[in-house]
């Protein structure tokens, strides 16, 4: 495979009871993780529009400072993140687990709306803990849809913004059109309906707190592909879905990217498709890891703990990314 060469961790070993991808995907939201004890100093990133993300912030000890965005319809205190956030403090990394325009403890700072091609809200986060931490390394973990964002932001696909000396990407849907098109297939309604009931109830805070007009028909079975159409792309400046997903696309931008940089995968995925990643052309920046099973961020394994093989392999790549900074 060309790309970056690093080292894989030991693959899945998947337990009898999350051996599909939909158990992989439901199991390893819901099953408890491990706790994180401390819940961090508050932080405020201005945007250049006025807008502002909230987010969480814990002081290390080493020269590296781990910056965490979460996936759609999630926050600064999803499962996911409170885990990575254990795992960069467990390595004496300064770290800052950042909220979306409106998500967790970010509602009312944001009149604009966040979706898959925010590469600037990135690298302004990016730029402000560099401000923050100068000197040190920036290592940056994105999560499903921030993932897109984190690649868009490093191939500069919608324009050059601040970059981490870093980067992991896990589980991104670098091809929107297909994967809204799988969303709203068979079994993935489910996980559609879920994320449309989020992305409803977050215009709805915006209404009520008086950023935005009362504008959007959204009905409430619509799919992710009607809630872009008739929201997010209206409301970030695209002409409509088809404009969205073809700009915020990070697939074609991967040949671009040329800070290191590792893609976490599963083939097994339910709706962001494997294929992608074999259909776009990967900078030799890029290493990019396709697990043979671990559905959308689910990676339940044996042998670990906590059944996740997920922070395994971040603990696993993250060390390697900066050692070979070191190097």
């Amino acid at each position: 495979m060309s790309g970056l060469q690093l080292l894989a961790p030991p693959s899945l070993d998947a337990p009898w009871w999350a051996r599909s991808a939909h158990l992989q995907t439901v199991l390893g939201d819901k099953l408890p993780s491990p706790a994180l004890q401390t819940v961090g100093e508050s932080i405020h990133v201005r945007l250049a529009d006025g807008d502002a993300l909230a987010g969480r912030t814990w002081t290390g000890t080493t020269d590296t400072v781990v910056l965490l965005f979460h996936g759609l319809g999630g926050s600064h205190d999803a499962t996911y993140m409170n885990r990575a956030v254990v795992l960069s403090l467990s390595r004496g990394h300064s770290t800052w687990a950042m909220n979306h325009r409106g998500c967790g403890e970010g509602r009312g700072l944001a009149k604009g709306t966040y979706h898959s091609g925010r590469a600037d809200d990135i690298g302004a986060v990016i730029k402000a803990a560099r401000w923050a931490h100068p000197g040190k390394r920036i290592a940056v973990i994105g999560f499903s849809l921030s993932g897109n964002a984190l690649l868009l932001n490093l191939g500069e696909g919608i324009g050059v913004f601040e970059k981490p000396d870093v980067a992991i990407a896990v589980n991104p849907p670098i091809d929107l059109a297909r994967c809204a098109v799988r969303l709203k297939t068979g079994f993935n309604r489910i996980y559609d309906l879920r994320f449309v009931i989020r992305c409803r109830r977050s215009v709805r805070e915006r209404v009520a707190d008086g950023l935005i007009q009362d504008i959007y028909r959204i009905p409430r079975f619509c799919t992710l592909m009607d809630f872009d159409e008739l929201y997010t792309a209206p409301a970030s400046g695209f002409r409509n879905r088809e404009h969205y997903y073809e700009r915020c696309s990070a697939g074609p931008h991967l040949a671009n990217i040329q800070t290191p940089t590792v893609i976490l995968m599963a083939e097994d995925d339910p709706f962001v498709a494997a294929e992608s990643f074999r259909e776009f052309k990967v900078s030799d920046s890029v290493h990019l890891h396709l697990e043979s099973t671990g559905g959308h961020m689910g990676y339940l394994t044996k042998g670990q703990s906590s059944r996740r093989w997920l922070d395994m392999a971040l603990g696993h790549y993250l060390d390697a990314l900066l050692g070979l900074q070191v190097a």
